[in-house]
């Protein structure tokens, strides 16, 4: 038997190794397109997600005549291989690449016909009894097999990011109940603001993490409603009657996600509307973490010149000239893979833009930079989790000093002395250096030191109640 074997193309004949399940279409994407260096065997839901996507043709092709059982017997094996995460190595097309997308399509269709080929007895290349376009292909263009793999294939993993979301929202809960007794200064601006718990300070991010939970799944159900049988742009040319509602049903019923046919194939086909608000939703989610992730530096700023309130886990030395040193580390890469997903989203709103008439060429680079935000900022969440919040400690005796010293505790103050008595204690204050405490009790004996511990006990500060007198 042969090393390789002669495939051909309308644009002529290519020499394959007999080692690959690809052929000449793939060959040339292989030649064509060295873009990222990342092949879409990188991601393989992408892949499995074909897989859903050629089976289900295949059975409502065969529900409508249009192929014979056998044919179709051998198509769902070789997609039953995809989906079970077999021949992954197969798909070798950047996942970045002109065409919109039909390099990758014939990357499918070529494994799943000579998968199939060799199902039936016969080797790879004998298309005459398994063809790629004829066969695999059949009732479909790339312009509606590929989005619907890609939504497939996204859906599962917004799936995974929101599973990374709530064990991030998991993980502050149980700091904000380790730190709820943990008395510090709430600041606005970088200015003393009034007190508040390090515990309630973690509950708000828990809380701010579980709206974008909520908000993911929103935009999640977008990507629900597909466009198979719409063909080349949305008139279902060269796709039998009932086909389309077929393929959908088939489609929903092996992948478990609840897909729908969209009402509109023309727009189907052309819109990349969901695309940009689930890039928009997830930048808002990351855009939040990162802002937490500041305020952990900040935080733990120090640890003699700064906040120096909570101690992150100390992961590496900080330095290679400074002994000692111990830097933030996590949350700093943590900040930068959010930037990356900024930048992506940038790239998906051009994208999505960039779109002429009947279809939107550019969706490759919509996927890859949805599939990287997500893979990437999924990865960043479980080393923020494991790496650095479960690790947190707090420095209560920093954080009740701060508060005491603060001058912005005389808030506590405008219900019994009002605002302009109020404010000359803290101008004096920060003039002399004086405590609040020793100008109001000991200085202008304003309030009697029974008093003073009524408002500033630690209950009352916590969980602040109004006292006028």
């Amino acid at each position: 038997m042969s090393s390789t074997r002669i495939e051909h193309d309308f644009l002529g004949e290519k020499e394959i190794s007999n080692s690959v399940y690809y052929g000449v279409q793939t060959l040339r994407a292989l030649e064509n397109f060295s873009i990222t260096g990342i092949p879409i065997s990188k991601e393989p839901l992408f892949i499995q997600a074909f897989g859903y996507v050629k089976k289900a043709a295949a059975l409502a092709n065969r529900d409508c005549g249009v192929l014979d059982s056998k044919v179709t017997e051998a198509m769902v094996y070789a997609c039953d291989k995809l989906i079970s995460g077999e021949y992954i190595d197969q798909f070798v097309s950047d996942l970045i690449q002109g065409g919109a997308g039909t390099s990758c399509n014939m990357n499918a269709n070529e494994v799943i016909a000579n998968i199939g080929l060799e199902y039936m007895g016969h080797q790879k290349g004998e298309y005459d009894y398994l063809h790629p376009n004829n066969h695999v292909n059949c009732s479909q263009s790339t312009n509606d097999a590929y989005p619907t793999a890609f939504r497939i294939a996204l859906y599962k993993k917004l799936d995974i990011y929101i599973k990374s979301l709530e064990s991030l929202q998991a993980a502050f809960s149980r700091k904000s109940n380790e730190f709820k007794d943990v008395l510090k200064m709430g600041r606005t601006q970088l200015q003393d603001a009034v007190p508040m718990t390090l515990g309630s300070e973690f509950h708000g991010w828990a809380t701010t993490v579980g709206e974008d939970i909520q908000r993911m799944r929103e935009s999640q159900k977008l990507i629900c409603e597909c466009n198979m049988g719409a063909t080349a742009i949305g008139t279902r040319i060269n796709a039998p009657e009932g086909y389309p509602e077929l393929c959908t049903k088939y489609l929903a019923d092996i992948s478990g996600i609840p897909i729908t046919l969209a009402e509109d194939l023309i727009e189907a086909t052309s819109d990349t509307g969901a695309y940009v608000q689930i890039s928009g939703t997830l930048k808002r989610s990351v855009i939040k973490i990162s802002k937490i992730c500041n305020d952990l530096r900040l935080l733990s700023s120090g640890p003699r010149t700064g906040l120096n309130e909570i101690n992150l886990p100390k992961m590496q030395p900080g330095s290679s000239i400074m002994p000692g040193k111990v830097n933030p580390v996590i949350p700093e890469v943590v900040n930068q893979t959010a930037y990356y997903v900024i930048g992506a989203d940038v790239t998906i709103t051009l994208a999505a833009e960039g779109g002429q008439l009947q279809l939107n060429v550019m969706e490759p680079v919509i996927a890859f930079s949805l599939f990287t935000s997500l893979e990437y900022m999924t990865n960043a969440i479980h080393t923020l989790i494991s790496k650095c919040i479960n690790g947190i400690t707090a420095n209560e005796e920093v954080c009740k000093n701060l508060v005491m010293n603060s001058i912005g505790i005389v808030t506590s103050l405008n219900p019994i002395l009002g605002y302009e008595e109020s404010a000359s204690i803290a101008k004096e204050a920060l003039n002399t250096g004086k405590s609040v405490h020793d100008i109001v009790v000991k200085d202008r004996k304003l309030i009697t030191q029974e008093k003073w511990d009524e408002i500033y006990s630690i209950e009352n500060m916590i969980h602040p109640k109004f006292i006028k007198e």
